[in-house]
């Protein structure tokens, strides 16, 4: 495994960093605990050493399996990157309404963006306590919270930061005028955004702006929740609660586009011994500006494979070959 430092800061984070959303089960259909838990493990053993997480997978759900997966560990061995501002427990409704959606239970929730500092506070203690450690290694804002001023959200991290309980501050989802706008507040040093070989527009803007004031880039949905590893076919069937129904992603029409350009990577992934996972996943951490690929995993196996994603080599001119196919035929 390779590690870089995120931003300007000395936390190093493991290139293919564990996504925990899926161990969460919300939006992904279901979940099961103890394959959760062994999942994060091998990836550990695996030297997968970071692991994202968020309050809002599986209502919390998430980061207790974090937790348990890591009490074992060394805290100094694991890097923790958790969220906040997401509420589905607000009693009266604060932020921006987001969703309406259900939790593993099937009991209907009403989900909102919530960054106020009482929240950011409140939110912080709740993931400590489930994730069973005294600090988080990066405290992200899950999505901008409309209602709620940036300054007063980042006095907040910025008082969690002096407290010991966050070494540094990240975000997700933000523009660029946001992140200078918290910059303000607290030294930021991350962006954590979608992107993948057929969700690109990340590239246009925030990737550049992220280059040039060096912050890191955390590519979450690399392989777009399963689509790029080429077992997606059309016609696929999603269980009950899976966002992927519906998503222009998992069209057929869209299927069927991305599996032709795979189907071209498939030489060089058996010339690599690798499979198209991991091609990928190799190939979004070596894309300019990106800093690390969030990977999840619902099995020990499955994290396993992820983790082979920086066991082989690409040449500069294997790189280029990868590129081209990708900006030819998928733009």
């Amino acid at each position: 495994m390779n590690y870089r430092k995120l931003g300007e800061t000395d936390l190093n984070a493991s290139v293919i960093t564990f996504g925990a959303w899926a161990a969460g089960g919300w939006m992904w259909g279901s979940t099961d605990r103890k394959e959760a838990v062994e999942a994060i493990k091998a990836a550990h053993a695996e030297g997968m050493t970071s692991i994202d997480t968020a309050p809002i997978y599986g209502m919390g759900v998430s980061e207790e399996i974090v937790g348990e997966a890591i009490k074992d560990i060394p805290r100094d061995k694991v890097q923790i990157l958790t969220k906040f501002g997401m509420r589905w427990d607000l009693t009266s409704p604060k932020g921006d309404f987001m969703m309406r959606s259900k939790d593993n239970d099937g009991n209907e929730v009403d989900i909102y963006k919530y960054s106020g500092k009482e929240s950011v506070i409140k939110e912080c203690e709740n993931s400590l306590k489930r994730l069973g450690t005294d600090y988080i290694d990066l405290y992200q804002i899950h999505w901008p919270d409309s209602t709620t001023a940036i300054a007063e959200t980042f006095e907040a991290v910025a008082t969690l930061i002096e407290q010991g309980k966050v070494r540094y501050a990240g975000v997700c989802n933000y523009t660029i005028a946001q992140m200078a706008e918290a910059e303000k507040m607290v030294k930021l040093a991350s962006n954590q955004i979608p992107f993948s070989m057929v969700n690109r527009v990340m590239e246009n803007e925030t990737i550049p702006y992220c280059i040039e004031h060096k912050k890191s880039v955390l590519a979450y949905s690399p392989l777009q929740r399963g689509l790029l590893t080429g077992k997606i076919k059309p016609g696929q069937v999603f269980e009950e609660g899976d966002t992927r129904n519906g998503n222009r992603f998992y069209t057929d029409e869209f299927i069927t586009k991305t599996n032709q350009l795979l189907a071209k990577l498939k030489p060089l992934a058996y010339e690599k011994k690798a499979t198209l996972s991991q091609l990928v996943l190799r190939w979004t951490v070596e894309r300019s500006g990106v800093t690390i690929a969030l990977a999840g995993a619902r099995n020990a196996q499955q994290s396993v494979q992820n983790a082979g994603a920086m066991k082989f080599d690409l040449s500069e001119e294997e790189i280029r070959f990868m590129n081209e196919l990708v900006e030819k035929d998928l733009l």
